[in-house]
């Protein structure tokens, strides 16, 4: 199913039980790709579903110019089938699923909320000058360690850094704001009425969305629970997709005591 620059399709059905309907959604300048790894590595009743978000890298360039990009969130859920019972998202799309999902009356929401690698601060005084120099100066980083973790062709540091120049041109600075503004909302959001259970995956050199960050997101969820997953980056769906799965298939074990209908045609 797909409009206004987005996309959802059924990447896998289930093989047993179930289906848990599973909805995985990428962060800023990547693409379902980013969650094959993953889905090597779900457990047998998992029916994944993927979307291709206007932020993605091959969206449209005029995403962030205007509205208000955590409404794609719901438009996402919307777009499954029967509807999705777990929510995956990371970073960018993590955040921005937190605050839509606190906002929204229950029925709208998944039953259950996987936020990977998100960025979280509880204070709104805990954000300095500093915090927006560092985000900046890393930007075009986390693009050229996602291009590392990609390629199955190895690249030379030159050709990866100015591969990453090409993404971060082209999410602009517009997108760097949209990024950096759900940053400094997250001190807003009522956390306290997501009351569903909550997943805060990290991992433990995350240079990008500090783990600290996630362990103080988890902390003030009345359902959160951390996962830190060792020798772990930013990308922990592709960097150690088995542990990861395993960690997503305890959540999903909880959803499978009322599993949805019926297994929903690919799109």
């Amino acid at each position: 199913m797909s409009g206004n620059g987005l996309t959802v399709r059924r990447q896998r059905a289930a093989r047993a039980g179930g289906p848990v309907r599973v909805l995985a959604l990428h962060g800023l300048a990547a693409s379902a790709a980013t969650w094959r790894p993953f889905g090597e590595h779900v457990a047998e009743e998992v029916e994944l579903w993927t979307a291709e978000l206007p932020w993605g890298v091959g969206g449209p360039t005029s995403w962030s110019h205007r509205g208000d990009p955590a409404e794609w969130i719901g438009r996402a859920l919307a777009a499954v089938p029967g509807g999705a019972d777990v929510l995956v998202a990371h970073s960018f799309s993590a955040v921005l699923a937190v605050e839509h999902l606190a906002r929204v009356p229950r029925a709208g929401r998944p039953r259950a909320l996987v936020a990977v690698s998100p960025f979280h601060r509880r204070d709104p005084a805990d954000f300095h000058w500093d915090d927006a120099g560092h985000y900046l100066g890393i930007f075009q980083e986390v693009f050229e360690e996602a291009l590392g973790l990609a390629q199955v062709r190895r690249l030379s540091p030159d050709v990866r850094r100015d591969m990453a120049l090409l993404v971060r041109d082209r999410v602009g600075p517009y997108g760097w704001t949209r990024f950096w503004e759900s940053c400094l909302r997250s001190p807003f959001v009522d956390v306290g009425a997501l009351d569903l259970p909550v997943l805060v995956v990290a991992g433990e050199y995350d240079r990008f969305a500090r783990p600290r960050e996630a362990a103080l997101l988890a902390a003030a969820l009345p359902q959160g629970r951390l996962e830190l997953l060792p020798d772990c980056g930013h990308f922990p769906m592709t960097e150690r997709p088995g542990p990861f799965a395993d960690a997503v298939g305890r959540l999903v074990a909880g959803c499978t005591a009322a599993p949805s209908a019926a297994p929903t045609r690919a799109s």
